[in-house]
């Protein structure tokens, strides 16, 4: 199976619950930052909160963009408050960092946190040195994963290749756009309710539990780098 990816010259890695577990948890911490935001701009108690928060985020993809269509949003403001978080969680990954050493091409990161979220994630695991870009929801005007034309503004910006592209995602429905593009696409299944997808989706190529245990047997089935 994974030596069908010797020809891979491009990985796309997604960031929260990908490049480290679920189980850190950061998003509990971004979801509690989006809910106090609502709070004090709509003067709302939790639970208003809560209802407006999940009605922007199932009707735009993101609260973000509900509340930018709907209440002319800072997204910049907004940004900096929500990710105003602990990332202690995450632990550094010598593994990881030494993994990706091994794997031949480009490596990139797309999500739909912000640049400043990402490189601090980054930082934190011992992985920043390997990539070559942050594709964020400011490089994509906003517009997030999985709205097509966000893939195909990712792909102009870094000119992928989709044929020699592999994306790396927690959220299944995030891998249908990688997948229609014609890249191979790799999901890392969770028990958390909005990772979803199933074994059988045709937009899936590979399931998986554990990025590190993954990346080992890509890593051991190619030839080793000079």
């Amino acid at each position: 199976m994974t030596s069908a990816l010797h020809g891979t010259r491009c990985w796309v890695f997604d960031l929260d619950n990908t490049l480290y577990p679920a189980r850190c948890n950061l998003f509990i911490q971004v979801d509690r930052r989006i809910q106090q935001y609502i709070m004090d701009m709509f003067d709302a108690g939790p639970e208003e909160a809560r209802r407006i928060q999940k009605s922007f985020f199932h009707e735009y993809g993101t609260t973000l963009s509900g509340l930018m269509r709907n209440h002319a949003v800072d997204p910049a403001e907004y940004l900096s408050y929500v990710h105003d978080i602990d990332v202690s969680p995450v632990e550094p990954n010598p593994p990881l960092d030494r993994l990706l050493d091994r794997l031949p091409g480009r490596k990139l990161v797309y999500t739909n946190g912000s640049v400043p979220h990402a490189e601090r994630v980054m930082e934190r695991l011992g992985v920043a040195r390997h990539f070559e870009g942050v594709f964020d929801i400011v490089a994509a005007n906003y517009v997030p994963k999985p709205e097509p034309s966000a893939f195909d503004a990712f792909v102009a910006r870094y000119d992928v290749d989709p044929a020699s592209a592999v994306m790396v995602e927690d959220i299944a429905r995030n891998l249908a756009p990688a997948h229609a593009l014609g890249m191979t696409t790799v999901w890392i299944r969770s028990d958390h309710h909005w990772s979803g997808g199933s074994e059988t989706d045709p937009h899936i190529h590979h399931v998986i539990d554990d990025l590190v245990e993954w990346l080992t047997g890509v890593a051991e089935a190619m030839p080793r780098l000079p």
